[in-house]
């Protein structure tokens, strides 16, 4: 699996993008058809509380691209949020194979 990270109108650490990988990686391992993991990280309003915004997209063979948007106080907790929500999602495309 591909992870594709960009960092919009900020510069992510080398800790953030360490983190995103190894959250992507172990979902890759749950689902070994997953061919690219594109994620979009950027700051929204700066200065209120809930700005970090982490969309996730997904792209599985032969089906649609899932893609979750979740915004937190931090990249990392929207990240684990995403992770969460992406879960369920990619269960049901392998149960459909």
């Amino acid at each position: 699996m591909e992870i594709k990270i960009q960092a919009i109108r900020f510069d992510a650490t080398e800790a953030l993008e360490n983190f995103v990988q190894k959250k992507l990686e172990k979902l890759g391992r749950k689902n070994p058809e997953i061919l690219l993991a594109e994620v979009n990280l950027k700051v929204v309003k700066p200065e209120s509380a809930k700005n970090k915004e982490a969309i996730i997209s997904i792209k599985y063979p032969q089906a649609a691209d899932v893609v979750v948007s979740k915004t937190a106080d931090t990249f990392e907790e929207a990240i684990d949020l995403g992770v969460a929500a992406l879960e369920p999602q990619l269960e049901k495309l392998k149960a459909r194979k």
